[in-house]
């Protein structure tokens, strides 16, 4: 679960973006990056490992450019390097990405651009994406009668021709150096939120990273895509259509948003535990039961015909449900008898 962090306003973009990936940390990750624009020119930084490594790595750094994206990264397509962190820039290093998800058919995409000529420099799938973007502004500026479109501007229509192409659960931000006014982000099946400042604007894929700067935030729908630029934001359908959405506004301050008033992530999500067993037996449990009743104590909506043909059990789960998972296994293997297999969700879908 990787964590972005999009600013584009008057404040330096660098100290925002780090800000916000600290605030994301709880997400998990192995490696950073942040991309800005300075000069016409992309500023590409990222470093495996902490954030802390990249802050230093950027320590001295004078960047004060307004508009930038940011990320950390947890592993999927190829191997925590720091050649496989994000941004992801195109052949020529005029646009970078960040992506949080994961690209079904990359390897398609990759071959597919390899053979016009796209040079590829990292192992993942994310990496497809300003490529992509990038043969689309190429065939935009090429094309002599370009069709009028609803979309304000040429990389808002190449990210909408390249999101369109891409299989799977993503979220997006796209920055790119002809365009220094312009945040292009974009969502199908992964979170992400906008936030709106005076004169400023954000995009991060959860709201701790938001809040120290602004309460009125926009949540991205599955297939839109947003354009923002220091005068506001834009959102449409990945068809085009222009979309008129309210932001509404946060009651809450940072710790509420960040810990719900705990300490750490963890005490939370200890105290969360008693809760959670709560709800799964007013789910599962019959209230009305009594030891007097033939009726089973524990309800399920499924048949009996569903019970004795079970043979074998899949838990597909993350992070500590994979560790509960673990119990579950040994309980229902040592209890039930059936053959049970833990897989992590990340993965369960390219299991053989």
């Amino acid at each position: 679960m990787c964590g972005i962090v999009g600013y584009i306003g008057s404040q330096s973009a660098s100290t925002i973006l780090l800000e916000g990936l600290r605030r994301l940390e709880y997400r998990g990750y192995d490696s950073a990056g942040i991309a800005t624009i300075q000069e016409g020119t992309i500023h590409c930084v990222r470093a495996k490992g902490k954030l802390d490594n990249l802050q230093k790595k950027l320590a001295g750094d004078e960047n004060l450019a307004p508009l930038g994206i940011g990320h950390t990264r947890w592993a999927t397509h190829g191997k925590p390097e720091e050649y496989n962190a994000h941004p992801h820039m195109d052949t020529n290093s005029r646009i970078a990405v960040v992506q949080n998800g994961i690209i079904e058919n990359y390897q398609k995409l990759r071959e597919l651009l390899k053979t016009k000529g796209h040079q590829f420099r990292s192992d993942t799938d994310t990496e497809v994406i300003p490529h992509l973007i990038a043969e689309s502004l190429q065939s935009l500026r090429s094309t002599q009668s370009v069709p009028p479109s609803p979309l304000p501007s040429s990389l808002v229509q190449a990210v909408c021709q390249a999101v369109v192409q891409l299989e799977g659960a993503f979220a997006i931000a796209v920055i790119a150096a002809d365009y220094p006014d312009e945040l292009i982000v974009a969502r199908q099946q992964a979170p992400l939120v906008l936030g709106l400042g005076q004169g400023e604007f954000f995009c991060a894929s959860d709201i701790p990273a938001l809040v120290p700067y602004t309460r009125s935030v926009l949540p991205l729908e599955n297939g839109e895509i947003a354009r923002l630029t220091p005068l506001g934001i834009e959102v449409y359908t990945f068809s085009g259509q222009r979309l008129r959405k309210t932001p509404r506004t946060l009651n809450w301050n940072p710790v509420m948003v960040e810990k719900q008033g705990f300490r750490h992530f963890m005490l939370k999500e200890i105290y969360e535990q008693p809760g959670v067993v709560r709800t799964c037996l007013e789910t599962y449990l019959n209230s009305e039961w009594s030891p007097d009743t033939p009726a089973s104590p524990i309800h399920f909506p499924f048949s009996k015909d569903f019970y004795s043909g079970l043979q074998h059990i899949q838990i597909v789960a993350c992070g500590t449900s994979w560790h509960a998972g673990l119990v579950g296994k040994y309980l229902l293997e040592q209890l039930a008898g059936i053959p049970t297999v833990v897989n992590y969700a990340s993965e369960f879908r390219y299991a053989p």
